[in-house]
C-alpha cells in the first residue's frame, strides 16, 4: 500500500490538523515507511504464538473484600472543631 499526497491530505482533514503542501510529501513518505515496516512484520510466522494479555505473565494479588476500617468515629470527630451527635457541624452557606 502507498500512500500519496491526496490521501495524506484527506487523513489531515479527517483529523482536523493543517497540512501545507510542504509537508505533506515528508508525511507521506513518513507514512510509507511505518506501511512498509508493518507489511515486514506481517511476515512473521505466528504460529503457534499466544496471543499477550501482559508481558510480566503475573496475576494481580487479590485481598478478601472485607472491611478492615471502622468504628472509628470518636478518633475522627477528635479532629473537629465542632460536633454534634456523631457528625461534623459546619457553618450555613446558603441563606
Amino acid at each position: 500500500m502507498s500512500v500519496d499526497k491526496s490521501t495524506v491530505k484527506k487523513i489531515a482533514k479527517l483529523a482536523r490538523i493543517a497540512v501545507s503542501d510542504e509537508e505533506t510529501d515528508t508525511i507521506a513518505s513518513e507514512l510509507n515507511h511505518i506501511l512498509n515496516w508493518i507489511e515486514e512484520l506481517n511476515e512473521v510466522d505466528t504460529d503457534g504464538v499466544a496471543p499477550l494479555a501482559s508481558v510480566t505473565g503475573h496475576n494481580l494479588p487479590l485481598r478478601q473484600d472485607a472491611v478492615t476500617d471502622g468504628d472509628k468515629v470518636d478518633q475522627i470527630l477528635a479532629n473537629a472543631p465542632e460536633q454534634a451527635s456523631g457528625f461534623f457541624v459546619v457553618p450555613k452557606v446558603v441563606e
